[in-house]
Formats: C-alpha cells, structure tokens, sequence
C-alpha cells in the first residue's frame, strides 16, 4: 500500500483550490504528496510539469495509508465523509490542531492582515465584491477571492502587501476551518441546497455558522434568526428590508422616497443605487454595515453603490425595450436564490413579472415560489427538465405556460409583456439539462435580448 512519507503534508483533490494549495506549500517549502480519488485528474499534465518532484496518488484514499501525515489538506470539493479521509477526520496533529483541514486553515495560519468573510445560500458574489469595490474606492490595498475568482491561497502571493483580504465562503470550505478569526463575517441568508453534502438542513447551517469562530464582529439577517451565531460575539450587526430598529441597518421611506437607513439616519436614496430590487439592497446594507466596522468612508462607498450594476448572471439589468426590463439571474440555481429575486424586483415595478424558469430542479420543493408569483407575477413560462414539477407548484397562483427551451420562453415573453413589466430569467434550478453551465444560459439570454433590441431598432 502506498504511503504518505512521515513529515508530509497530503493535499487530497486536484481541482482549482486543490492546485492552489500545491503552489502554496511549495512557495512556503512544506514538502508535500497529492491524492485524488480519480485515476485521471483533469489538469494532470499541467500538475506534474508545475510540481515534478511531487508523488501523486490517484485512485480510492482507502488505498493510502496516511498513518504518518503531518496534516491532511482536503479540496472544498471533496467531502470529509469520504472514505478513507472519514476514519482520521477525528484525528489531532502533536499540537492539538485537527489533522484534517481545508486550505483556509492554511490561509488564515499565513495572512498577516484582517480577513472579512462572506456567506451565505445566495447574494455572497454580490456583497464579497461590494465590500471589494469599497476598499478600494478607500485606497486601501485589498485581496478579494475565495470562492469567487481568486483562490485564497492565491491572493496570499497575488496581493502581498493586502491590508484586508474579502473572501467569499462556502459551506465547503468552512466546515474545514477549525478558527476563521474573521475581523467581521457576515452570514447572509439561509436556504435549502447542498443537502446532498451536508445531510440536512441542520448540518448546512452548522458548516456555516463557522464563519463566526473567533470573529470580532457579525452581520447577519435581522429577518433569519438562523443566521445568527450562537454565541455571543464582541460586536454585532443586522440588516433588514424593513424600517430598521435603533442601530439596525434597514430600509425606510422619507419625503416620497425609499432610503438605506442606519436607525433613524438616511444613508442614501434607494434609487440611486446601481443594483435593482429589495434583495440588492439587503445586500448593499450588508456590505455598509461591513465597510463601517472596517473603517471605510461613507462617500467612498456610496460612489460604489451608486456605479456598481451586478455581477454578470445575478440580477443583471440586461436591456430596457418598449418598457419592458429584461434581467438576467441565471445564477439563481435554487429556489431560494429565485424567492429573493421575486421578493426582491416585485415590489419595485409598475407592471408584473414574467418569470423564465427550469432545468435541473435536485428535488428541490418549489411550492414557496407560489405565494410571491400569486403577487407579482403575470406569468411563468417553463422549460427544461422539471417544468411538469414546477407547473404543479405555481398553476392556480398565476398563468403557466410550458415551452421547450429558453428561446421559446422569451419569445413568449416578449409576446405577453406590457410596458412596466420585468422579464426575469430566474430558474431555480440548474442549468445542466440544457447548457453547460448557468454562465452558458445566461448568455443565451443575453443574446436573444440583444436580437429582440435589434430587431426593435434599439441595437
């Protein structure tokens, strides 16, 4: 049976963080072997051309003996619970620390400025790189990575001199940090997905709520006690769509107009923001309430909030024709992604809602979509794999229309929409049945809004 060499460290994964993690303990000189449990990793070639030198064990981690590792370094992508890594997941190193870790761990153990940290179900993207822009705008010298873009191990030799990393965190990654010690972390939202990793809902939370081990300050969601941490932490922060209580961040109407408030304090004008709808503005208050523990300026992040228009994919403002708002949050892979959608754009419009959804549902339940397009919903068009599923859910709460494929729902779309209205592509599920990747069906979307504005003279 092959053998990890006493001493060593076992990075297990060979995907992007599982690479990241090999470039990292190479440049800090940890000597270091790589298990994967697939006979032939993606990238293999590139691998042994970056690490020549480094044995490479390819095939099932009960074929490994790991009995004398310094450390077990798992990818985000492979569960704990795999055999072979669940037997030592237990284990401790001679100093106490778990044998097992993610590479944040390393991370953290490495960074010598303060981390802010993001997660949650849905809007992480966003907010990460909100609070990004901010300190920026700032002048601060920042690294912004994670789940999102750059591996954090990454950012480490990218931004050397970074006086505050912003990461993006995933379940994954965090029920493998053993203590984030996060300057502020942020816990947005909670919504069913992962199950299949996390076993319930319980157990998701719980890898979540590990944003908050040894953090100084929390922002969570005044409207999701389930966001909270357990524990009492040093300082505390909440956000709200609703009119906000003394010290809360939340949203408030003053002289006709709707505002970012601090308590009684408006902040800025809900319409001049550069996102759209009531969950991007969660998101901004999310991001402010982070930026002002941090110490960023006010005006700095009002200039960002104010330019700022989405990332690509989630809730992104694609085009405005004869009235009508066409928008694209492909992104939106759950159900709990597409209720903020719906939640978030209805009550801001003067029309109704016309809905594009379908795809992969991973039996997800989608009768919570039903009561928000009972409200604001024209009609939802459906597609893809579990458009019978879907249907089910919504007839009698608002018009269904079953079509084939994306295109035929925005052809029907533009059919039925009226001036005021919005056009979201909001799937709730994944994209896999018909695109490669929700990136693939968003930009059809994208495309098939370009063509309608041509062919209406607006190209």
């Amino acid at each position: 049976m092959p053998k990890v060499a006493k001493g060593e460290t076992l990075v297990v994964g060979l995907g992007v963080s599982g690479r990241a993690i090999c470039r990292h303990l190479a440049r800090v000189g940890t000597p270091f072997m790589v298990a994967d449990t697939r006979e032939v990793p993606p990238g293999l070639a590139d691998f042994r051309a970056a690490h020549p030198g480094v044995v490479l064990h390819c095939g099932p981690l009960t074929a490994l003996d790991m009995s004398e590792a310094a450390e077990i370094v798992v990818s985000p992508g492979v569960d704990p619970q795999t055999p072979g890594l669940a037997e030592v997941g237990k284990c401790r190193r001679a100093d106490g620390e778990p044998l097992v870790v993610g590479e944040i761990a390393l991370f953290v153990r490495a960074a010598r400025a303060p981390i802010a940290a993001i997660t949650g179900s849905n809007a992480k993207s966003t907010v990460t790189t909100l609070l990004g822009e901010m300190a920026r705008a700032a002048g601060r010298r920042v690294g912004v990575g994670g789940n999102l873009g750059t591996p954090a191990l990454d950012l480490l030799a990218d931004v050397p001199e970074a006086e505050l990393y912003v990461l993006e965190l995933s379940s994954f990654q965090l029920e493998t940090t053993p203590c984030l010690g996060a300057e502020s972390a942020a816990f947005l939202n909670l919504s069913e997905d992962h199950l299949d990793r996390h076993g319930d809902m319980a157990g998701y939370r719980k890898a979540k709520l590990a944003i908050f081990r040894g953090a100084r300050h929390a922002v969570v969601n005044a409207e999701d006690r389930l966001t909270w941490p357990e524990a009492p932490l040093p300082a505390m922060d909440r956000f709200t769509t609703l009119p906000p209580e003394a010290g809360e961040w939340g949203i408030a109407s003053r002289h006709g107009r709707d505002w970012l408030m601090r308590g009684d304090e408006p902040l800025i004008a809900t319409d001049e923001l550069g996102l759209a709808g009531r969950h991007n503005q969660a998101n901004a208050l999310a991001a402010l309430a982070m930026g002002n523990r941090l110490g960023l300026p006010l005006a700095s992040m009002y200039d960002v909030l104010r330019r700022f228009k989405g990332l690509p994919h989630r809730s992104e403002s694609v085009a405005e024709l004869g009235g009508v708002r066409w928008i694209n949050d492909s992104k939106g892979t759950n159900v709990g992604a597409t209720l903020a959608a719906l939640a978030g754009l209805g009550p801001t419009l003067s029309g109704r809602l016309v809905l594009l959804a379908g795809g992969l549902g991973k039996g997800a339940d989608f009768a919570p979509l039903a009561e928000p397009m009972g409200r604001f919903g024209r009609e939802a068009i459906l597609f893809g794999a579990d458009a019978d599923r879907l249907a089910e859910a919504l007839e009698g709460s608002v018009a269904v229309t079953r079509v084939g494929d994306l295109e035929a729902a925005m052809r029907r779309a533009r059919a039925i929409a009226e001036p005021g209205d919005c056009v979201l592509l909001s799937p709730a599920c994944a994209s896999l049945d018909q695109f490669a990747n929700y990136q693939a069906r968003g930009e059809a979307f994208r495309r098939h809004v370009q063509r309608i504005a041509e062919e209406a003279g607006h190209g």
